[in-house]
C-alpha cells in the first residue's frame, strides 16, 4: 500500500518532465512557415526582402499564399516611411464582412470544398 502511493506520487512528475521535453523538441523543430507565422501573430510587418533574409526563405510569396490556404488573412500593404520611400509589406489582419460572405457563397454553390 505504502509503495502504490509513491508511485502515484511521483507519475504526475515524470509525465510534466516528458510534457516538457516534448515541448522543447516542437519548439525546435518548428519550420520556416510556422516561424513566419508566428512572426505576424506578433504583430510584425515583413516584406518579401525580410522573410527572404531573416527566416532563409527562397519564395516568400509560395509561403504567404500557402497561409492564405490555410485560411489566415495575411493582407499585402504598402507602407512609406519618413523619407517618402515606400516599399510593400505583408500583416496579418481581420477579413472583412464582404470576404467571409464570398466564402460562404462559393461553398454554398460546390465552387470550393472545405
Amino acid at each position: 500500500m505504502y509503495n502504490l502511493c509513491i508511485i502515484v506520487y511521483k507519475l504526475p512528475i515524470l509525465v510534466m518532465d516528458f510534457n516538457k521535453i516534448v515541448r522543447e523538441d516542437v519548439m525546435t523543430t518548428s519550420t520556416k512557415k510556422a516561424k513566419v507565422l508566428t512572426a505576424l501573430q506578433n504583430g510584425r510587418t515583413l516584406s518579401s526582402a525580410q522573410l527572404r533574409s531573416q527566416f532563409g526563405l527562397g519564395n516568400p510569396q509560395s509561403v504567404i499564399q500557402s497561409l492564405r490556404f490555410e485560411g489566415f488573412p495575411i493582407y499585402l500593404n504598402t507602407v512609406t516611411d519618413t523619407k517618402g520611400r515606400s516599399r510593400n509589406v505583408y500583416r496579418l489582419g481581420t477579413p472583412s464582412r464582404a470576404v467571409i460572405a464570398a466564402g460562404y457563397r462559393a461553398m454554398a454553390t460546390g465552387t470550393v470544398s472545405v
